[in-house]
């Protein structure tokens, strides 16, 4: 009767300790955009007429963005 107890304490210890492993170290990325495409086309227009941008940075991000969109 001892041994049997035994074994299943032992049994169930085992499966205690081996369901705290696995799972880690997985990286979950997520982002949420609360402006719309044609408030980011604005933004992006106005920051190359104020010459923040270069033409070709303006239009690769242009592109980006109604890229992301469709």
């Amino acid at each position: 009767m001892k041994k049997t107890t035994l074994l299943y304490s032992a049994f169930f210890a085992t499966l205690l300790l081996l369901s705290g492993c696995g799972g880690g170290g997985a990286k979950v990325q997520s982002s949420v955009t609360t402006t719309t495409m044609g408030q980011e086309l604005q933004d992006l227009e106005e920051s190359y007429k104020k010459g923040l941008l270069t033409e070709d940075e303006y239009k690769k991000a242009r592109k980006a963005i109604l890229k992301r969109y469709q």
